[in-house]
């Protein structure tokens, strides 16, 4: 793993052990800093300036060359990962471990770039078409979110949606996502959560399990997570 060059990363944090960034996997969860989105609900905000320097990726390259006989996979997310040159560490990583990534899909040409490289694909659907600008708080062609999920759909060896149950998106929206999704393997509710990492459910459980019903006509599977 050493031996490889790492690319130009700013890495933020690393989360040593998780269960949940990739499914069904023991992960170690690498969070990149910078983010082009400026979503209200933002449980990572901290992490939207670019601060270079905060852990070189030589320090991350070595604390997962001692953990190879404990995990299964790393998993990349932000912040937005694909803000940076990611190809050369996932490289280095996948001599060893499964490869995860966490995007909001707003770079689909970098995303169609590496995607070859990723076990897994989780990527953030934030509103319907009409509504995305309003919700991430920047402009953004929604073109370039449908080409995300088209390239997801048609050529991740794995991957979910996941869409937060935020106020603002009606029943109608988050139907409407489903629809974008359309024929997807997965589909995940989220609901959002506090900086603290608190839950905070802008709506009762029985009418996000209402939505989760009527979205797998949709997909093949929707889950609340």
């Amino acid at each position: 793993m050493s031996n490889t060059k790492p690319g130009r990363m700013f890495i933020a944090a690393v989360q040593r052990f998780s269960l949940i960034e990739y499914p069904g996997k023991i992960s170690c969860v690498v969070f990149t800093q910078g983010c082009n989105f400026r979503c209200s609900y933002c449980f990572n905000p901290e992490l939207i300036p670019i601060r270079k320097g905060i852990i070189a990726e030589s320090e991350v390259l070595s604390f997962l060359e001692r953990r190879r006989s404990l995990l299964d996979a790393v998993v990349l997310t932000g912040g937005e990962p694909l803000l940076h040159e990611i190809a050369d560490f996932i490289n280095a990583i996948k001599q060893n471990f499964l490869v995860g990534l966490v995007t909001n899909g707003s770079f689909p040409e970098r995303l169609l770039h590496v995607i070859d490289s990723i076990d897994f694909v989780a990527m953030d659907v934030k509103a319907p078409p009409h509504k995305y600008e309003n919700v991430v708080g920047v402009k953004i062609s929604p073109e370039k979110i449908m080409k995300s999920i088209s390239i997801i759909m048609k050529k991740a060896k794995d991957y979910e949606f996941r869409t937060t149950v935020i106020k603002t998106l009606s029943k109608e929206d988050v139907i409407d996502i489903g629809r974008m999704v359309e024929g997807a393997k997965k589909l995940v509710l989220q609901r959002p959560r506090s900086a603290k990492g608190v839950y905070v459910s802008p709506r009762e459980s029985t009418e996000i399990e209402e939505l989760r019903r009527k979205l797998e006509r949709y997909v093949q599977k929707c889950i609340v997570r």
